[in-house]
């Protein structure tokens, strides 16, 4: 697959890694963890989660990114949106980003989920007038109404989904970043986020979709990324990574032959009585 020009780029990853520091020690409190770390005896753990990615996206592409859990998948978004910074190589995004990471994210549960559209649009980047100009659109996309002044530890994971779908996409962004956000919510709901979709793509979005649900990724974008373990192990067409994908992850079950019944040891085959107790004739059958 042909790769755009630079000039004509709306994400590029140049050799990427990012690293994670975990703690070998079991620490039970802030405080045990300060007194190891004045005494310098804190031990870390390096966790590669991406390693040398190098990825380029052209203004208006839809990418699809697969892989098992644990992959690198989210912390590719969370990069390519700027909440986490490479440990090596660089990362440039050109334009307005609207990312959807996790469930949930950018909320505060004690808050209505009408308030929690204003704290998350502002999060962001958008102004108070511009949240003020889209909030009925907003909340009727999300089809919420009923909800929107109940605090939204009462909503289900579908709705947040929902209402963070609406947030996100209620201004046409120039990237649109979407992890596993689509894997929930009812047919209507997906019905109506496949329509937004499909304008803002006309509109020149860029999509960066991560799915667990193959055919999701096929029916919205025409390249897709595998990684494994924080490295990338293909980048093409779609259809085509995502066959390798699924014969790669596809573990035949083992295959154990049927033992043929055996005639009980305490009877002949002529349906009479053994002469011998059956612990003498499985010692017998154990010597031939």
């Amino acid at each position: 697959m042909a790769r755009p020009k630079e000039d004509h780029l709306a994400i590029h990853l140049d050799t990427v890694s990012l690293r994670y520091r975990l703690a070998k020690q079991q620490l039970g409190s802030i405080k045990e963890y300060f007194a190891h770390m004045l005494s310098g005896s804190l031990v870390y753990e390096d966790l590669w989660g991406l390693k040398d990615i190098d990825l380029k996206i052209a203004r208006g592409e839809a990418v699809g990114v697969v892989g098992p859990n644990g992959a690198g998948k989210t912390t590719l978004a969370k990069v390519i949106a700027g909440v986490l910074r490479p440990t090596r190589g660089r990362r440039r995004v050109r334009g307005v980003i609207a990312p959807l990471l996790e469930l949930g994210t950018g909320f505060d549960y004690e808050l209505t989920g009408y308030e929690n559209i204003y704290l998350n649009a502002l999060l962001l980047g958008r102004r108070k007038r511009e949240v003020t100009a889209e909030i009925d659109s907003i909340i009727e996309f999300s089809g919420l109404e009923e909800f929107i002044h109940s605090p939204i530890r009462n909503y289900s994971s579908g709705m947040i989904a929902r209402l963070g779908f609406s947030i996100a996409t209620g201004w046409v962004p120039d990237v649109l970043i979407l992890d596993e956000v689509l894997a929930v919510g009812d047919v209507r709901f997906l019905d109506r986020c496949h329509d937004r979709l499909k304008t803002f793509r006309e509109s020149g979005t860029t999509l960066v979709l991560i799915s667990h649900v193959t055919s999701t990724v096929l029916d919205y974008c025409e390249r897709c990324v595998w990684l494994e373990r924080g490295v990338m192990q293909a980048d093409g067409p779609a259809e085509e990574v995502l066959d390798r994908y699924e014969k790669a992850m596809h573990v035949p079950a083992p295959v154990t032959e049927a033992a043929e019944p055996q005639p009980d040891a305490t009877e002949d085959p002529e349906g009479e009585e053994a002469s011998e107790p059956a612990s003498e004739a499985v010692a017998v059958a154990a010597g031939d």
